[in-house]
């Protein structure tokens, strides 16, 4: 079996982790920014934050044959400090050169406020200058839904963007219709407590179809799997899902989403 992991938050994880993604099939990993589990005290720390994504982490990767990619922000916990956030997306073009780089995320809403969404169009409007994919968080549990509204009328404004080359990630039943429905990409995330586990992620798939979908596990600082995606492939095993499906969604699919960027490549 292979597979890319599309979202995971590999500066959490022991070097272990990426021997057993490598052996389980793993193709390539991407890393998207995201919050340190406390608030980062200034710019600076998110400046070697961005050197560590984009220099030190692909060569522990590579020690493994894996590819590894990042995307680059100011995550939404993070963006109620407006001035922070204005110094973080300063920084960001000088690493969007970087061959690693595939674009701006996990950028988004976690609480839905006033300045999230100010810092969420700063982004958008970033990524739509320099030309970059977009990869967006949606927030948890009973904020979701009104997130993911509030996201997508935020990037429907937006007549620069092509919806083919956003995903929208954390998608869950009631939320990936809307995604699928407007054009855009969606994530289903393969994590224990806030998120899906490997059932109901099937279960959607089995309703909404695959297309314009990919798996990742998103594992980061708390209790989570960076296996979560090939064993949801032995589920879908058990379902009855052929090969040629597996692959599909857990390869293919995000293959074609991430070769929009020139950098990605396996």
């Amino acid at each position: 079996m292979r597979y890319i992991e599309p979202h995971a938050h590999m500066v959490s994880r022991v070097t272990d982790d990426y021997a057993a993604m490598a052996t389980a099939g793993c193709q390539a990993v991407c890393e998207p920014a995201f919050w340190a589990g406390f608030d980062r005290g200034g710019a600076q720390g998110f400046h070697d934050y961005f050197r560590q994504l984009t220099d030190y982490e692909p060569k522990r990767a590579a020690k493994f044959g894996l590819p590894h990619y990042a995307w680059l922000c100011i995550n939404p916990k993070e963006a109620e400090d407006m001035k922070l956030a204005d110094e973080v997306l300063a920084m960001i073009p000088e690493f969007l050169e970087e061959s690693n780089v595939l674009g701006i995320g996990e950028i988004g809403l976690n609480k839905n406020t006033r300045n999230e969404m100010a810092v969420l169009e700063k982004h958008v409007d970033l990524a739509a200058r320099h030309g970059q994919l977009i990869l967006v968080h949606t927030p948890h549990l009973e904020d979701k839904f009104k997130g993911t509204r509030l996201i997508l009328d935020l990037l429907a404004a937006d007549g620069r963007l092509d919806p083919g080359r956003v995903i929208i990630d954390h998608a869950e039943e009631h939320t990936l219709p809307l995604i699928l429905e407007a054009g855009f990409w969606a994530g289903i995330t393969l994590y224990p407590e806030s998120k899906c586990t490997p059932a109901r992620a099937i279960d959607m798939l089995e309703v909404h179809g695959q297309e314009r979908v990919w798996l990742n596990s998103a594992c980061d600082w708390g209790r989570s799997d960076p296996l979560a995606v090939p064993r949801t492939a032995l589920e879908m095993r058990k379902r009855g899902h052929s090969p040629e499906v597996i692959d599909r969604l857990l390869f293919e699919n995000p293959k074609r989403f991430l070769a929009q960027c020139p950098k990605f490549h396996l």
